[in-house]
């Protein structure tokens, strides 16, 4: 009997061990395409930041939150908050200040745009 508890718990640990590591792999996996999604440009680094390459954000597809616009994701959220201008990773509500809108992406994907079409008054305009 002792023999069939200790392969019912090797047999146990090996389950959930495989089914933990299925689930961290999807996780990655999708992480990854929520963070290659997030900006599909490329090019045009340097001011006027013109000759960039990929479709900018099309805001338009993206929800809205009481403080701007909401890119929801298969793993994080990403927010912009269209008043300070600050990108924010959302994961089961945890929330991460990423990084500030920058000149580039003010002028290649025009978020300033899109939060005034939205009511907001973004003051990152510059």
């Amino acid at each position: 009997m002792n023999h069939y508890v200790k392969l019912a718990r090797k047999s146990s640990v090996y389950l959930l061990a495989t089914i933990g590591a299925f689930a961290l792999l999807l996780f990655i996996s999708g992480l990854i395409l929520d963070l290659r999604s997030f900006d599909e440009t490329k090019g045009g680094y340097e001011p006027p930041f013109e000759n960039f390459t990929g479709e900018p954000i099309n805001f338009n597809e993206l929800d809205q939150s009481a403080e701007g616009i909401v890119g929801r994701g298969y793993t994080v959220n990403i927010l912009l908050n269209c008043t300070t201008g600050m990108v924010t990773f959302e994961f089961f509500k945890l929330r991460f200040d990423v990084l500030t809108v920058s000149e580039r992406a003010i002028a290649v994907h025009k978020p300033q745009d899109a939060c005034i079409k939205r009511g907001f008054d973004p003051q990152f305009l510059s």
